[in-house]
Parts: C-alpha cells; structure tokens; sequence
C-alpha cells in the first residue's frame, strides 16, 4: 500500500504563520465601538442573524486554502510502492587487479585507468545485468556487491585507485573473494571476470584452489592478462623524489590464468593495449543471457493534485458565499 510522503518537510514550519491571522481575527471579531447611546435595552434580546455565522465559516474556507497551498508546496509525493521485475540477464563480478604495476603506461594512460575506463563501458552496455566489483592486490575486498543499479556501481568503479591495499598480487585471494559474491546467486548463468598483470605473489588461497570452488558453484572465469610484450615504461621515484619512467619487464602469470579458465568452462585473453582490451570485452558480451528477478523501487508520482482540487472547490465556495449569501453585508 503506498503511502504520502512529503520532498520538502520543513515547508509546513508556514503553517505557524495561520497562528497570528486566527489572533488578528478573533480580536477584530470582538472588539468594542464606542457608541453614545441613552440604553441598549431595545437591541439586547436580538439574535444574531444565521448570514452572520457565515463570516466565521468564510475565514475558515481561507484558512483551509491556505493549509492546501503549504501542502502542495511541501510536495506530496506516493512512496514505499515496491514491484518485482523479471529481467534478461547474467550475474557478473568483476574481480580488478589493484597492484602497484596496474599504473605501468603501455596502456593509456596506464594500465588501471585504461581497464576502469573499457570495464564501464562494459556495464554501460549491459543494463539489465546484476554486476558486483571486487578489487585485489596483497588482499581482497568488494567494492560494490551485485546491483542493477549501475550507475552507483559505475562511481564506485572511479574511486578505484593503486595503493588503497598494500601492494602484491593475491589472485587466489581475489578470485575466491569473487566467488564468495556469486556462491549463493540463482542466476542460471554466473559469471568471474578475473582483470591482472602479474603473478600470484600473496594470500593464504592458491589461485587453483579458488578455481575449483568456482567449479562447485558452476561459476565460469574469464581472466585476462593486461600488459604488452617484453618491457613496459612504469612511473619509478629516485632518491631525491624525482619521477621518471623506466623499463619494467613485463611478468604475467599466463599459464596459472589459462588453468583457471580450463577448470571453470571459461577462456583466457591476453591483452596488449587498450583496443585488445575492448574487444576481448566485446566477445564477452556476447555471453548467454538467464532471467533474474529484481525488486525495484517504483519511481515516485506527485500527488499534488488532489491537494489543488480541494483548494479550488474551497475558493469556488468562498466565492459563492460571499456573492449570494453575503452580498449586503460589509
């Protein structure tokens, strides 16, 4: 059942302004004329006329009004109206590499940028999948877990930056923290996109280990390995706080990569630039698609209309009592 709620609250703080116009009234009402007179004696036993009662009725109608009109102005909007959507899609996670050697330049403007930036167009183009991030280096942790609401995770994704974990490559870790994620989703189709540029150098979980536990769970892995052949320029600091670009060797632990995809039904990719990169996540797109079910808030309706009606029919009113009912009295 939805109910009425209100975008602008404190609007109704007016309402304290009908204080001052009831005391303004009342004591006009009753204030006293000083009238010479030799007795009232002839005019004490007449009863008010009932035309007369209408002017405390008719200040009651402007008093409503101006209620009405606060009320609209305080916005009055439906809310808690909830509905299940049935949605074509696939649950994905995408597990990131975070590592100090993200920010090598043989992508531009360096690996992690180049990967965050071809990973949102990705989510862009996949409305109605669930997608969820996770991030790596020494250790793991989600970012954002499974949402349709692609635009909190696509901010989420620009936050991401080198350093927010201690340094090291903890595919294992990372892997098993994206499975954690997917373990318990309906989705007939689940699907890891495992995003590194080295080898597996921390964690307590090995990288097969947490392949197989993907397997369990009927997870495919996609991993891709990011980074050109032989050597790459990576920003490097000296002594005396110089920055200059040297020559890094580029390392990839391809075959461990190539093993768990194999024991997932998944493939590997190896990308060497930025358009590779775009491609590799084009041919993933073509992915199969199951339909999953959302609970999606309903968007929220104005509901000022019955609020403006009332106000018109009460200055309808007004105006009819002060024409026919009221017409000779001051």
């Amino acid at each position: 059942m939805s109910e009425i709620a209100f975008a602008y609250p404190k609007t109704f703080f007016l309402l304290l302004l009908l204080v001052p116009l009831i005391i303004w009234y009342y004591f006009r009402q009753h204030s006293v004329a000083s009238v010479q007179v030799s007795s009232t004696a002839a005019v004490k036993d007449l009863s008010a006329s009932p035309r007369q009662f209408l002017r405390y009725i008719l200040f009651g109608v402007r008093l409503l009004i101006i209620s009405l009109l606060i009320i609209i102005l305080a916005r009055p909007q439906s809310s808690n109206s909830w509905e299940n959507v049935s949605t074509q899609g696939i649950d994905i996670v995408l597990a990131m590499d975070v590592s100090s050697s993200m920010l090598a330049q043989d992508f531009k403007p360096d690996r992690l940028e180049a990967s965050k930036d071809v990973a949102i167009e990705f989510i862009a183009g996949r409305p109605n999948d669930r997608i969820g991030l996770v991030v790596f280096s020494s250790e793991s942790f989600t970012q954002c877990p499974l949402t349709t609401d692609h635009s909190v995770l696509t901010n989420l994704f620009k936050d991401i930056k080198s350093g927010i974990i201690e340094d090291g490559t903890a595919i294992g870790v990372g892997l098993a923290n994206a499975v954690k994620r997917l373990k318990d989703s309906e989705a007939i189709s689940k699907v890891i996109i495992l995003l590194t540029d080295g080898v597996n150098n921390q964690g307590v979980i090995d990288p097969i280990t947490a392949a197989e536990l993907a397997k369990v769970f009927h997870i495919r892995v996609y991993t891709i390995g990011v980074g050109s052949e032989g050597t790459a320029p990576y920003p490097v600091q000296d002594m005396f706080g110089r920055k200059y670009l040297a020559s890094m060797p580029v390392e990839i632990d391809e075959e461990i990569l190539q093993q768990i995809s194999d024991i997932t039904d998944g493939k590997y990719f190896r990308a060497t630039d930025n358009e590779k990169l775009r491609q590799i996540y084009y041919e993933i797109d073509k992915l199969e698609k199951s339909k999953i079910h959302v609970k999606e808030f309903s968007r929220k309706e104005e509901e000022y209309l019955p609020f403006a009606l009332s106000a018109l029919v009460l200055v309808l009113v007004e105006f009819l009592i002060r024409r026919i009912f009221l017409r000779s009295i001051p």
